[in-house]
């Protein structure tokens, strides 16, 4: 006797501790969907990490009570049996929730996996009617590789057209299944359902969270294909060799026209073609620019004692009766007295 009083009290412990672990992942869900925190912070990852583990102990527990059977309807599914049905959609919605970049596709495919083991389960049982997604992309090949891909064709309108319109209906399901939900919560919430009502109140979330498996099972398909393709870059640049360096490029401009083409010419006139200092050893030469050895006031004496000289000159011809300069001065008197001052002046006057 005191046998089977330990066998009932175990079978009695393990059906409450498998609520308690349900219960415990769900609300976590519920509350990180609301939250306001940062998803990638510590406390919200240590959160869903704790979750993940109530859960998948509790789905390791309705393995071992065999909870589900293929050769059973739904209608002869207990009651309160019915919400374990959804552990696997809470575990794909909890998965989604890490924040490891290097590890996102493997976080993607085994959200993936999670998807549609329940989307399988509520096929089997007819929750409701519903397409199952292509299962090619639940898990990468073995050998690693990706499979070859045919020669992209152009896109089916007609397929398009039904896809946006089952999205549509899809989401119009939703939303009702969403204020029937909302209708039902409140008497289970209130105490006051009875077996019927909780029964319609886990059926509807199997039914809402088939949808939300649908969507979430579209976007992982998409951010698949994005990170294998970013994973096959990374690989190719690193298999790159080094790139030699090459010489620097001369500037050069891009023209219009030919007119313009002939106005800049095709190497620009303005690059410079020499250095400053070439350019001032060239014109020191010429004789413009004074010798950068000497100092601008030794230069302005120079010009001032060179032109003290020549008045000089001139005052020691005007002494001696120079005949060229005095021929000169006279001329010069007379042509003044004929010319009024700025005679023949016409620059800039048009």
């Amino acid at each position: 006797m005191a046998e089977s009083g330990d066998i009932n009290d175990v079978s009695a412990a393990e059906p409450s501790r498998l609520f308690d672990l349900l219960d415990g992942g769900w609300k976590t869900l519920d509350e990180l969907e609301v939250t306001n925190e940062p998803l990638g912070s510590t406390s919200i990852q240590l959160r869903v990490r704790r979750a993940i583990t109530m859960l998948e102990e509790a789905s390791s527990m309705a393995a071992q009570l065999d909870l589900f059977s293929r050769n059973e309807e739904l209608e002869e599914v207990a009651t309160a049996d019915l919400k374990y049905l959804l552990l696997p959609a809470l575990l794909g919605a909890l998965t989604l929730k890490q924040t490891k970049r290097d590890k996102r596709l493997e976080i993607v495919q085994t959200a993936r996996a999670y998807f549609m083991d329940f989307l399988k389960r509520c096929k089997e049982y007819s929750v409701s009617q519903f397409e199952l997604p292509d299962v090619s992309n639940e898990n990468t090949p073995e050998n690693g590789h990706a499979p070859a891909r045919s020669i992209p064709c152009p896109p089916d309108l007609v397929s398009m057209a039904a896809q946006r319109q089952a999205k549509i209906e899809r989401y119009r399901h939703k939303k009702a299944l969403e204020a029937r939900l909302s209708e039902v919560r409140r008497a289970v919430d209130g105490g006051q359902a009875d077996d019927e009502v909780s029964r319609d109140f886990y059926l509807l979330n199997v039914q809402r969270w088939v949808t939300v498996c649908l969507e979430e099972i579209e976007s992982i398909d998409q951010e698949v294909e994005i990170l294998k393709k970013m994973d096959g870059l990374k690989h190719s640049a690193t298999k790159q060799p080094a790139q030699q360096m090459r010489p620097p490029m001369q500037p050069f401009i891009l023209t219009k026209d030919a007119v313009q083409a002939q106005v800049f010419g095709a190497g620009y006139p303005s690059l410079p073609i020499m250095t400053v200092d070439d350019w001032y050893e060239q014109r020191r030469q010429q004789g413009v620019l004074p010798d950068p050895g000497v100092p601008r006031r030794v230069a302005v004496e120079e010009d001032t004692d060179a032109k003290e000289r020549e008045d000089k000159d001139k005052e020691k011809k005007a002494e001696n009766d120079d005949e060229d300069s005095l021929l000169k001065a006279r001329n010069w008197d007379d042509w003044k007295d004929t010319h009024r001052r700025g005679y023949g002046n016409r620059h800039n006057m048009g």
